[in-house]
């Protein structure tokens, strides 16, 4: 137990966790959206998919509660990174030195406790119906097709979907190097296949309230 304290209580204890919660979380992305492009096969389908997951509720519910759980870590890790980085140094340079640094890098701790909630919301909207006006339960079709009709909720959607992609594809670039699983000399092979696998997930999960909205997925 000693010992994991200690590994916690170091920076590279907290790199390595924040590296295994993204992978979680980065994982779960890409399994979510291949669920979701179900929809385009038709009710039946998408409807079909969401009994099958009911029927394995036990097991869904064991996936919720680690990929929380992964969440929490990961945002508490990147707060307390945070917190040491200010630390170290209090006075801030008087020109800032991000040359080499990219919009995603910078803005990795405010994307991700935005998209920290927007898990909630997302939750809260297609999962629990409790932010979903015409809720019902097990016709996933419906819940996505009238949830999406929502214009507000569809812009919500697509802002977060381009957030998730900033931050899962630098994120996921990241994770390879901090876990020591990737030779330098690939660094740039590992940063484009992330991102296109990003740019892949985001342009997916957006073309589903765009077709709503297009009036191509419809009840």
């Amino acid at each position: 137990m000693s010992w994991t304290l200690k590994f916690w209580d170091s920076t590279v204890g907290k790199k390595v966790l924040m590296a295994l919660t993204g992978a979680a979380g980065f994982v779960f992305v890409i399994g979510h959206m291949a669920g979701n492009m179900q929809v385009y096969l038709g009710r039946d389908q998408i409807n079909a998919y969401a009994h099958f997951l009911h029927e394995k509720a036990g097991l869904l519910w064991v996936v919720r509660i680690a990929l929380l759980a992964a969440v929490g870590l990961h945002v508490l890790s990147a707060l307390q990174l945070q917190l040491i980085k200010r630390a170290a140094r209090p006075v801030r340079y008087q020109k800032p030195g991000i040359i080499q640094a990219t919009p995603a890098s910078r803005t990795m701790i405010f994307t991700g406790l935005l998209l920290a909630w927007f898990l909630l919301y997302h939750l809260a909207h297609f999962t629990w119906g409790n932010a979903h006006p015409a809720f019902r339960e097990l016709d996933a079709y419906n819940n996505i097709v009238t949830g999406f009709q929502h214009v507000p909720s569809s812009v919500f959607y697509i802002v977060c979907m381009v957030l998730l992609g900033l931050h899962l594809g630098h994120g996921g670039n990241a994770l390879f190097f901090s876990l020591g699983l990737v030779h330098p000399k690939y660094r740039q092979a590992v940063r484009a296949i992330t991102y296109a696998l990003m740019l892949l997930v985001v342009i997916a999960n957006i073309s589903i309230p765009v077709a709503v909205l297009a009036g191509v997925l419809k009840i």
